[in-house]
């Protein structure tokens, strides 16, 4: 489990590439910290296990479905990659839930500089854009990030100076894909009001069910 909260910027130092795998190890300095062979890292907000260690990198495996789903699959050498450690159960819990499981692929359709903010519309398909609501929570390239807007293809967030500075996505353009990962409450949701019995939800409903 994850915040959201990007802890540095690594670089690709090596990749090597299978028919629809990958391996990649990456530079780094901070997530090294105490980190061991099989804990696990997020990777532009995907959740990946340390396979080795060695001196200021570490190295991970990217399996098919991993490759197939995420932005991973288009990172060559010198690129630039967020990544965060678990979360602590001791530490501050900054942003939001995030399991570092990706649920689809956006695309940023435009950035617009607002004042000292950076507002970028990105492109969502639309189960994705089902599960997210107006002031609720995204993670994009694993950044935990406020959505401000929700429109019929594409759902809009915003960049403080700190924020476009110390991630992937302040450089990153129009085009350019992104990996999307909603607010999993709102997932639990859903998937109970797509299965729940057809009956009113009254308080006979609810108190039957525990509440």
């Amino acid at each position: 489990m994850f915040t959201g909260i990007i802890e540095e910027t690594g670089q690709l130092a090596g990749v090597k590439r299978g028919a629809s795998s990958m391996e990649l190890t990456i530079r780094a300095n901070i997530v090294l910290e105490e980190t061991k062979i099989g804990d696990s890292i997020s990777v532009e907000g995907v959740c990946l296990t340390v396979t080795s260690l060695s001196s200021g990198r570490f190295t991970v495996d990217v399996m098919p479905e991993t490759f197939r789903g995420t932005t991973l699959s288009s990172l060559g050498i010198s690129s630039p990659v967020n990544l965060e450690r678990a979360m602590a159960a001791n530490g501050r819990f900054g942003g939001h839930l995030v399991a570092g499981h990706i649920d689809g692929v956006g695309k940023i359709l435009r950035k617009r500089p607002q004042e000292n903010a950076m507002y970028i519309d990105i492109a969502a398909p639309p189960e994705l854009l089902a599960q997210s609501i107006v002031k609720g929570s995204v993670a994009i390239d694993g950044i935990s990030l406020t959505i401000f807007g929700i429109s019929e293809n594409y759902l809009t967030v915003s960049l403080i100076p700190h924020t476009a500075g110390e991630t992937t996505l302040g450089a990153k353009k129009a085009g350019d894909p992104v990996n999307l990962e909603t607010d999993m409450f709102g997932k639990y949701v859903q998937r109970f009001m797509e299965h729940a019995p057809k009956q009113p939800m009254d308080a006979n409903y609810l108190r039957r069910h525990g509440f």
